[in-house]
């Protein structure tokens, strides 16, 4: 079996746009209407060993760098995220194995795994939620364990799965965890039963698992007592990459169908796609994915060179790519209007209403947009007055789409960032080069503006830090850090890659890079992007010639199966 592609996955999937085919939009909207698992979908996906790319060589996987295996999920989640769950939700569990499981632990998840079976992890409770340290799933004294997790995924199919109990009073080490064989469980009390449905990907298997007093053998603990809810956190950094696809494959589709659609919609005459105030909506929406793009990309990078910052930079480019890809679909469903609530007699309207319920999960499928920012906002006043300056070549590395990537080695994950932010840290030399190459071009005045943003957090920061802030300063802070983050990435990635064609424009084209750092910049002030109308409308350039080109919405150059293309008339 020759290594997975994205071209090689649009080719064994087929046109999505196809409705008799099985792997297509349609019918993963019939698969939605029905609320049933896209088994057929994943059995393909399978077969052809698209499970194996987020499993470690060593185990009998295919992984080789996150963009890679990034670029790959957005390829399938682009006709039905719900492949996601189906084929990738293993992730976690596995990641955890590999930093504190032992040798037995290790093959009997790589079995599964690799033949396609599922390991479900079993972390939050619906008392609780993203209250992690408020956990009540117990293991007593006698080795009995007590309680219910909730929203497990996967829970009523997996062959095996890793569960957070507490094993102490209070505090982070007060939770081991435990790897039971699933079936063994339910014939000593294991119950397993449908968790809750949810509006958006629908059809995925999630459960409910209840324990009342299921005696836990002492082979099943992992690692050491006490040390579970810290691996767990450092194990969701890699998930929050792969939530990352999930968002891109729906922004993708929903951004195509709406430009689809303003192309062939007339008003008096013109093209919907020329009108302005919907032109201006698809600008946002187009600079907003592109942002997303390179935010999620320089992650998938970054965390191969630089995994000691990475508790910081995974949920600051989670809520940006989260964030960006809500409010894509928001601007497409206003540029659609009727035909963004028709469920019948409009071609796409079922996709587009299946990808806002599916976005609104996929935001919030490791941790919500609040709990995802507290987690990191504690150490934004440590990191961004921080002076050291990063090394150049490690920043190179994780920018420059052909520079070779060390392998990942999630033993170098921490739980607070060790050393500088190399994305700001690196920013002022180059937006100074960047400034001297830029002259006069629209984008320089952007450049300017993200300085004075990057400078500006320091005194943010200093201001949190007194008594009298508003308690809501942190949080806020850590948002606006996240934004102008994302807008660093941009400049970096433009920068690193001027020799290079990104976004099928020319080598060194800014038309790209000055509409995502318009939107980036507007969304870090807290204001709306429209404002910065002219700045974003380059972006309208870029997507459409995208669609035209049958090429992924992406930086790096990915053909799609698509055998029409919508808007090559308009």
């Amino acid at each position: 079996m020759g290594a997975l592609t994205p071209e090689s996955v649009e080719e064994l999937l087929g046109d999505p746009e196809d409705p008799g085919n099985p792997y297509g939009f349609a019918a993963a909207v019939a698969r939605d209407e029905a609320d049933a698992h896209p088994d057929e979908l994943c059995d393909r996906l399978v077969a052809a060993g698209f499970h194996l790319n987020y499993l470690p060589k060593e185990w009998g996987g295919a992984f080789e760098s996150f963009d890679r295996s990034l670029t790959l999920v957005r390829a399938a989640a682009r006709r039905d995220v719900n492949v996601m769950p189906g084929t990738m939700f293993g992730i976690i569990a596995a990641t955890c194995l590999q930093l504190h499981g032992d040798e037995d632990q290790r093959s009997l998840t790589a079995d599964i795994l690799t033949r396609g079976g599922t390991v479900a992890f079993a972390l939050t409770e619906a008392e609780h939620g993203s209250d992690l340290l408020s956990g009540e799933v117990r293991l007593d004294d006698d080795g009995l364990l007590h309680g219910e997790k909730w929203m497990v995924g996967n829970g009523l199919s997996c062959e095996a799965v890793y569960v957070m109990a507490r094993t102490g009073a209070r505090g982070p080490g007060a939770f081991s965890a435990y790897l039971l064989d699933a079936d063994w469980a339910e014939r000593h009390g294991l119950v397993r039963e449908p968790a809750a449905r949810t509006g958006g990907m629908r059809g995925v298997d999630t459960a409910r698992l209840r324990f009342a007093g299921l005696p836990v053998p002492g082979h099943a603990l992992v690692g050491k007592v006490g040390e579970g809810l810290e691996v767990a956190v450092l194990a969701q950094q890699a998930v929050r990459l792969m939530s990352m696809a999930g968002s891109l494959g729906c922004a993708d589709t929903a951004l195509r169908l709406a430009l689809g659609f303003a192309a062939e919609r007339r008003v008096a005459r013109v093209p919907l796609l020329d009108v302005a105030h919907p032109r201006r909506d698809l600008a946002v929406a187009s600079a907003a994915l592109l942002a997303a793009d390179a935010v999620a990309l320089a992650a998938a990078r970054g965390v191969h060179v630089v995994p000691e910052v990475f508790s910081v930079w995974a949920l600051a480019a989670k809520h940006v790519v989260a964030e960006a890809t809500d409010d894509l679909v928001r601007r497409c469903a206003a540029v659609l209007a009727t035909r963004a609530v028709l469920r019948e007699q409009a071609p796409g309207a079922g996709m587009f209403q299946k990808i806002q319920r599916d976005v609104a999960v996929v935001r919030v499928i490791d941790a919500s947009p609040l709990a995802n920012l507290r987690a990191y906002a504690a150490q934004i006043p440590t990191l961004v007055t921080r002076e050291e300056t990063p090394d150049a070549d490690t920043v190179h590395r994780v920018f420059a789409l052909d520079a070779e990537l060390p392998s990942y080695d999630p033993t170098r994950l921490d739980l607070v960032a060790r050393g500088a932010d190399p994305v700001l840290g690196a920013l002022p030399g180059v937006a100074a080069d960047a400034l001297e190459q830029l002259g006069d071009d629209p984008a320089a005045a952007l450049v300017r503006r993200l300085g004075g943003a990057v400078t500006g957090l320091g005194p943010r920061a200093a201001a949190v830090r007194q008594r009298d802030a508003d308690p809501n300063a942190l949080v806020d802070l850590a948002e606006r850090y996240a934004w102008v983050h994302a807008a660093a990435a941009c400049l970096h990635l433009w920068w690193h890659n001027r020799d290079r064609s990104l976004y099928g424009a020319e080598p060194g084209a800014t038309g790209w890079l000055r509409a995502t750092l318009a939107y980036l910049l507007a969304r870090a002030e807290g204001v709306d992007p429209r404002r910065h109308g002219p700045d974003l409308l380059p972006a309208l350039d870029t997507t459409p010639a995208l669609v035209r080109s049958g090429r992924l919405m992406t930086a790096v150059p990915v053909r799609l199966a698509s055998a029409s293309h919508p808007m090559e008339d308009s």
